[in-house]
């Protein structure tokens, strides 16, 4: 059921109806435009990742700053930012199914989309699905380069899947899949460079072999919040496919040499109870943020520590005898900002302590 929004234009912060999902805006926007700078210079260009924002809003504010376009993990996610107005969509990911390609073919009609496979039995399917359509259905292939989940090898199957792609009359070789998800979170910044630099050159072996079989590689495409620059320095990635950059969270802050954005994601809570001593309890618990890469963070208060959540209760130990106020409110840093969005229907955006915008997150739920 959509959620009524908790807040409205032009008021106060500590207003805000919670749990509620909060963005400030001058730290939004400050990643935006560092992110482009930082590329810039690289010649590599943003296709932001929505599976973070799930916002066809929030994918307008990235491509004013540069983005040539926009990736999503779902059909659901690429119908939401399409329907929105978005025009270039790749599903960085293998979508299988007939009913779930029909849909993701019909989007042509609207915007520019593309797909990712690792087997051939999907260059049957996409064809049928592009055909029926009456489009021309750009395909990715993905490769493995060491994040052990999806994709072929690099090298010689990767060849033999993007031709069989490029003989089919209906389908359209778009480029390669490089994506390394786990090395996004490896703290030690040598250790990153290093995965990276051999995700780089199976790419670039790929490519090469790629063309000495008279097929262009228009895309590479990967790069995360962790390593973008990494990949955008290597002079083989030519897409970067980073989401997190604009918001952050808790666990990309653990990084050694994290990444240089702001914090801009928050949850805001309210402290519901304080009948123990040494501890405050907000209405903020597994329902409003997600815990899977650990407990959120209290912003700027480092004497409140988060020790327990429940469904509807998130506890704090009061560690510097400062003990909130019933009723105050307090910006929680979720350890993963992804998941944590999914359970909002709406952004509150804020700036200098007052909302200024109320954004709906379309993509909410789209697990399909």
């Amino acid at each position: 059921m959509l959620q009524h929004p908790p807040a409205e234009p032009g008021m106060r912060e500590e207003d805000v109806e919670t749990p509620a999902l909060l963005l400030d805006l001058d730290a939004f926007e400050h990643n935006l435009d560092l992110m482009a700078s930082l590329l810039a210079p690289t010649g590599a260009k943003l296709r932001a990742h929505a599976k973070t924002h799930k916002s066809a809003v929030v994918a307008h504010q990235q491509m004013r700053r540069g983005a040539i376009g926009q990736c999503v993990q779902k059909v659901g996610e690429a119908e939401m930012l399409a329907w929105g107005g978005i025009p270039d969509i790749l599903v960085s990911n293998e979508v299988v199914g007939p009913k779930k390609l029909a849909r993701l073919a019909a989007l042509a009609k609207i915007a520019k989309v593309a797909v990712c496979i690792d087997d051939e039995s999907q260059v049957a399917a996409c064809a049928a699905a592009a055909e029926a359509a009456g489009i021309r259905l750009t395909v990715l292939v993905e490769i493995d380069v060491g994040a052990a989940r999806c994709g072929v090898p690099p090298g010689p199957p990767a060849v033999a899947l993007a031709e069989k792609i490029a003989a089919s009359k209906h389908l359209i070789f778009g480029g390669l899949q490089a994506y390394h998800g786990s090395a996004q979170h490896k703290r030690a910044p040598e250790q990153r460079a290093t995965v990276i630099a051999e995700a780089a050159e199976m790419c670039r072996r790929t490519v090469e072999q790629l063309r000495q079989r008279g097929l262009d590689c228009p895309i590479v495409g990967g790069g995360g919040t962790g390593t973008f620059l990494h990949e955008a320095g290597s002079g083989i990635y030519n897409e970067i496919q980073a989401g997190s950059y604009a918001f952050m969270d808790a666990d990309y802050a653990r990084n050694q040499d994290a990444p240089p954005f702001q914090q801009s994601l928050f949850v805001l809570g309210t402290v519901m109870s304080r009948s123990i001593a040494g501890v405050a309890v907000l209405d903020a618990g597994h329902k409003a943020v997600a815990v899977d890469s650990g407990l959120p963070l209290v912003w700027q208060r480092p004497g409140l520590v988060c020790t327990s959540f429940s469904d509807e209760h998130g506890k704090l130990e009061v560690r510097d005898g400062a003990t909130p106020a019933l009723g105050e409110k307090l910006r929680l840093v979720p350890g993963h900002c992804d998941p944590t969005v999914d359970r909002y229907d709406w952004y509150v955006g804020v700036r200098k302590g007052r909302v200024e915008c109320v954004w709906p997150i379309g993509g909410r739920g789209a697990m399909a």
